[in-house]
């Protein structure tokens, strides 16, 4: 079983991801994970502590001579920004944060729950599901995340294979596959930040190369469907989450929705075996298992809870109505939440994967998954 778990707060010395199950043999580099810690770090609206911290990760375990050993691997990431000791408590939980849940749940201080449930600690799942997507490369699969919406403006993607859409994506300050749409949505967050106000938005990951039957339809906690569900909805702020057409999917008839099976014996050797759909309103999941299309996922986040105009409280001590407590924040982080979704996504796939095809080693996994194919392709 691939798994992971993190520790470290947002003004802390650090944070670390230990990631557990993961196979030996798979070649692992830096550079693919800085280079996405950097995305994170990215995207218009952005706040002053991105100017702060340069997100770099630092491997402590698990890696020799550039591959895996199959042991635990311990990722950190160091926060420049670190003066925990030195901050105060906030007196007036801010609306939309778990400052006043956390502080009544454990009886404490609102400094103690806002650290660790900040969206800082989403470097690490980024530094491991970039780890994640090391080894999905060795089977040729693919995760692409980017922007669909950004407070209310749709930003329809436009056509492209997916290196262009990469070039196009990375050319973006919005991380947006729709260049017209740049400059509106940024002269909407320029206005928004005058106001003190906050912006959110929906975030697409595309996963391509997938063969069949990853996950089960045998037990619910193993959907893979519901895996991806609660991984992408445990990301700070994101409230909703929909595979293929999502909530489109109630509107429509049944004739509207499910995509036809068709065969074509030139794709025969592809992941898909041959197996096509003129759509793929299912994003590639069927009864919780991966279908041979590409898996498409959808994240909705709300607008960032800390506003520079803040919104009414209370002062704990007190019980007086006063404006909220302020932190350092952004205006939008719609397209961090690009890079952490596309990453969170990688991580449950490749954790599919592993359960699939078994997790010793790299050289065992791919000798299983080419006996697979061969078998499914002789079915």
């Amino acid at each position: 079983m691939l798994r992971y778990w993190t520790a470290g707060e947002s003004h802390g010395r650090a944070l670390w991801a230990l990631v557990d199950g993961f196979p030996a043999g798979v070649p692992i580099e830096t550079a693919p994970i800085d280079a996405e810690l950097r995305r994170r770090q990215g995207g218009y609206g952005r706040g002053g502590r991105q100017r702060i911290e340069t997100d770099a990760v630092d491997i402590k375990s698990g890696i020799w001579q550039g591959r895996t050993l199959g042991s635990p691997i311990a990722l950190e990431v160091v926060n420049k920004d670190y003066k925990l000791e030195r901050l105060s408590d906030l007196e007036r939980p801010r609306p939309g944060h778990g400052d006043l849940a956390g502080a009544v749940k454990f009886l404490g201080s609102i400094r103690g729950v806002l650290e660790r449930a900040s969206a800082r600690e989403t470097a690490v799942r980024v530094a491991a599901g970039a780890l994640a997507k090391q080894l999905l490369a060795s089977f040729g699969i693919t995760a692409f995340g980017y922007v669909v919406e950004l407070g209310g403006i749709a930003a329809p993607p436009l056509p492209g294979s997916l290196d262009e859409q990469r070039q196009v994506r990375d050319a973006s300050e919005l991380y947006i596959l729709n260049p017209e749409f740049e400059s509106p949505i940024k002269q909407l967050i320029d206005e928004c930040g005058k106001q003190g106000d906050t912006l959110g938005g929906i975030v697409e990951v595309r996963v391509e190369g997938l063969p069949f039957g990853l996950g089960t339809h045998t037990q619910w906690d193993r959907k893979l469907d519901g895996r991806l569900a609660q991984a992408v909805m445990a990301v700070q702020a994101i409230k909703g989450v929909e595979i293929g057409l999502g909530f489109e999917a109630a509107r429509r008839r049944g004739s509207q929705v499910h995509d036809p099976i068709h065969f074509d014996e030139a794709q025969r050797d592809t992941p898909s075996l041959g197996y096509v759909r003129p759509t793929n309103n299912a994003g590639g999941l069927e009864a919780g298992m991966t279908n041979g299309q590409p898996l498409v996922v959808r994240a909705a986040k709300k607008p960032i809870s800390t506003l520079r105009k803040p919104l009414e409280s209370i002062n704990l001590t007190t019980k007086e109505t006063e404006a909220a407590s302020y932190e350092r924040s952004d205006i939008c982080a719609v397209p961090a939440a690009s890079v952490i979704v596309e990453n969170v996504v990688a991580f449950e796939v490749a954790a599919a994967l592993i359960d699939k095809f078994g997790g010793d080693s790299l050289a065992e996994m791919q000798s299983r998954y080419r006996s697979y194919l061969d078998l499914a392709r002789a079915r």
